[in-house]
């Protein structure tokens, strides 16, 4: 369910105040967004926004309020009881804070939306913020779903990492914070219960026992080597698993070994005892174990500026995992406040999850209620949110809230070492100022095969800014040609750029010496990029003799592809070639990563697929006929014929299309 389904289709009031004229595009626009009773109040003084004369105006039930600068942009969303109050706070003439003082000094006019109760101004600013980002609000910027394990409905189930929607009749257990949670709990279940989890297209094809199997983390059933009887109770055990039953499990394993030895079954009470000792290994190390418990432990540590919230997820009474979360926000300090506005976003605007029962706070929310208001209209189901704990729950408090502050104190040392990099660049490159933005280029393929192009951006409040990062397929050059495929990775980021589409670096970083660097700034100058001084500084990152990491010599570009190269070396204990190291490599790790990725999908793709004709259904025959695409392959054109669905047309396409590559 989307956040916006339950939104209200109209709202009772929406007045607007403006220091600019407003035109009928406007009014109809506001209309658009906010109903037909949206209304403009009277142009204002553009010099200073008329607080006072706004204030008269406004009213005092609860709404949603959108401020912005002289520009028109957003600056802040926020939510309000009784709007006239709220606003009304933020012109008085002392006790603001200097952060809500930076920001009221910005605005230029406000947008206010009248709601029938504050649950739905709640709802509406969580819409609101998602759409707009402010850059005065709090905003979490990982907004993916949880993953979570998934088992199949097949005669012989299969376990998986699932992510997305879920289908009715499909067994899901989480969700964990990451897939890595998932594919360690999943290689856990492997090894004890052998149950399969391989692809359904391999299961089906497959004519005899797969590694897996082999190394003991299969029972085979793809082949019939175990019962549906047997590998059911695999399954079952695994659910009991999943679901916090560890004690239930054990007993249940210790008397089938007890009965399978009576029976002279040595190797299955054997088996049996094995898996009682990986889950005992498994209690031991869940140092938390609590009945039932479904619930999230959400604490808040703020330092020097930053913020961390820290999540454990806890299921059936043990820790699936837990996740912190860096948000980013301009105004507020107080950390109940922070702790509210980001709980309204991660509840409000996440993905599809599963809701716990309880959330335990580390600092209590005056608007605790109202949030749970909120999910209860939003999805259906009730949250509460507590705060007073002791026993159990304020062992994991307390896990949390050092987890919280141990991560963020590693965050801002890790910041401030980002900071003192930047700086030694800047003295190393001669820079007049720091620079703020750093991108690097890198080229990564196979024998000239599947080339693919990275380019990774470093800021210097962040160090590694991966939502900016950009990979590009290259196509139409010819093979090994990195030269060629340098250029059009830059001339597609480039001229992106140019039409405003993102930021312009301060320094260009290319993985390779005087030749790629040359074509890079040739690109550059075609485009019309200014370069040197004032505009991209270019460095090329070329490898010493030796091709060691501490040895790279620095190529230097300056104001004009014209201008001569100039070359430097860096000590290798320099803090500046530590952070030209660090972006080159990272772009290098990222091209790869893409190349096998996109090499990887050639080779999961049949060959088959791209026949015309040949669809699922066939495929399938002709593989369960010859069973394997070599055989395919090396098939005459009448034996093609023989499969049932082939007609000779067809066998023809095939065998021409097999044999042709």
């Amino acid at each position: 369910m989307s956040p916006k389904s339950n939104l209200p289709d109209t709202f009772s009031e929406s007045v607007i105040a403006t220091d600019a004229p407003v035109s009928t595009a406007d009014r109809s626009q506001a209309n658009t967004e906010f109903g037909d009773a949206a209304e403009r109040l009277p142009a204002l003084t553009p010099e200073r926004f008329d607080s006072v004369g706004f204030l008269k105006q406004v009213t005092k039930q609860a709404g949603v309020y959108q401020m912005f600068d002289a520009a028109g942009k957003i600056l802040y969303v926020g939510k309000a009881k009784n709007l006239k109050n709220r606003l009304a706070s933020y012109f008085r003439a002392t006790g603001l804070a200097p952060k809500t003082r930076a920001l009221v000094e910005k605005i230029q006019h406000l947008e206010v939306t009248v709601t029938a109760t504050e649950t739905e101004a709640l709802l509406l600013e969580q819409n609101l913020i998602k759409q707009q980002r402010p850059p005065y609000n709090i905003l979490l910027r990982d907004d993916k779903s949880y993953p979570y394990i998934m088992i199949s409905r097949d005669d012989f189930p299969r376990l998986s990492l699932h992510r997305g929607g879920k289908r009715k009749g499909i067994e899901y257990y989480g969700p964990y914070p990451n897939v890595g949670a998932v594919k360690s709990s999943l290689n856990f279940l492997q090894k004890t219960f052998r149950i399969r989890q391989c692809e359904d297209s391999v299961y089906r094809n497959r004519t005899r026992p797969c590694l897996q199997y082999q190394i003991n983390r299969c029972s085979g059933p793809c082949v019939g080597l175990i019962s549906s009887d047997d590998y059911r109770a695999d399954i079952r055990h695994a659910q009991m698993f999943l679901t916090g039953k560890n004690n239930q499990l054990i007993e249940e394993l210790a008397d089938a070994m007890d009965t399978a030895s009576q029976g002279l079954e040595f190797e299955r009470a054997g088996s049996y005892r094995d898996q009682i000792a990986a889950l005992k290994q498994v209690q031991s190390q869940q140092l938390v174990e609590s009945g039932s418990a479904d619930l999230d432990v959400v604490a808040l540590a703020q330092q020097g500026g930053g913020v961390c919230v820290h999540i454990l997820y806890i299921r059936q009474g043990r820790i699936l995992g837990s996740k912190s979360h860096y948000p980013r926000g301009k105004l507020l300090d107080d950390d109940a406040a922070v702790l509210g506005a980001f709980l309204s976003q991660f509840y409000l605007q996440g993905a599809e999850r599963d809701f716990p029962k309880l959330v335990l706070l580390s600092h209590a929310l005056d608007d605790a209620q109202l949030l749970s208001d909120a999910i209860a209209q939003q999805y259906s189901v009730q949250v509460t949110f507590q705060s007073q704990l002791r026993g159990q729950r304020r062992k994991w408090m307390d896990m949390a809230q050092l987890a919280a502050q141990q991560n963020l104190q590693a965050q801002l040392a890790n910041k401030q070492n980002t900071r003192q990099r930047f700086e030694a660049l800047q003295d190393a490159l001669r820079l007049e100022s720091m620079p703020e933005r750093l991108e690097c280029f890198d080229i990564s393929h196979s024998s000239g095969e599947l080339t693919v192009a990275s380019c990774v951006v470093f800021d210097s409040n962040n160090g590694p800014l991966k939502s900016d990062y950009r990979r590009f397929n290259i196509e139409g050059i010819t093979g090994g040609d990195d030269y060629a495929a340098m250029e059009q990775a830059l001339r597609r980021r480039y001229t992106r750029l140019q039409k405003g589409e993102g930021l312009l670096p301060d320094v260009l970083f290319i993985d390779g010496g005087k030749g790629q660097l040359g074509r890079a700034r040739e690109v550059l100058a075609e485009l019309g990029v200014p370069m040197g001084a004032a505009g991209v500084i270019t460095v090329g990152v070329a490898k010493g003799t030796t091709r060691k990491a501490g040895f790279e010599t620095l190529i230097l570009g300056g104001n004009s592809p014209t201008e001569p190269l100039i070359e430097k070396v860096l000590s290798a204990d320099e803090p500046a070639l530590h952070l030209i190291q660090h972006i080159r490599d990272e772009s290098h790790r990222f091209a790869i990563t893409g190349h096998k990725n996109r090499r990887d999908k050639k080779r999961r793709t049949s060959t088959l697929e791209g026949i015309a004709g040949v669809g699922a259904k066939r495929r399938r025959e002709l593989l369960r006929h010859f069973g394997g695409l070599q055989e395919v392959a090396k098939a005459s054109i009448d034996d093609l014929a023989r499969v049932p669905g082939i007609s000779k047309k067809i066998a023809e396409d095939i065998y021409t299309a097999l044999n042709n590559q």
